[in-house]
């Protein structure tokens, strides 16, 4: 199973209704800091974050994929986004 996977498969959780998982990494390799760690883009659409702020639904995703951060995923940027946001 691929990273990517595994990220999809530990979102599942937060029920997308929307999920876009890009692999960036090829772009980073080598970088100082760097441990060989992905580089991910998230932009997801989930109920549930309704009523939540921006650091708690970060939050949400970051407790989702715990246990891959810093190892497996070096840098992560988030776009949460619930049904409910006007658009």
């Amino acid at each position: 199973m691929s990273l990517a996977e595994t990220i999809k498969n530990r979102l599942a959780s937060l029920e997308p209704i929307h999920l876009e998982i890009e692999d960036d990494s090829a772009a980073h390799a080598g970088h100082k800091g760097n441990m060989g760690g992905g580089h991910f883009n998230i932009k997801m659409t989930s109920s549930h974050f309704s009523q939540k702020s921006q650091i708690m639904r970060h939050r949400l995703i970051y407790q989702a994929l715990n246990g891959l951060i810093p190892q497996q995923i070096h840098a992560l940027s988030i776009v949460a986004i619930s049904p409910d946001d006007p658009k």
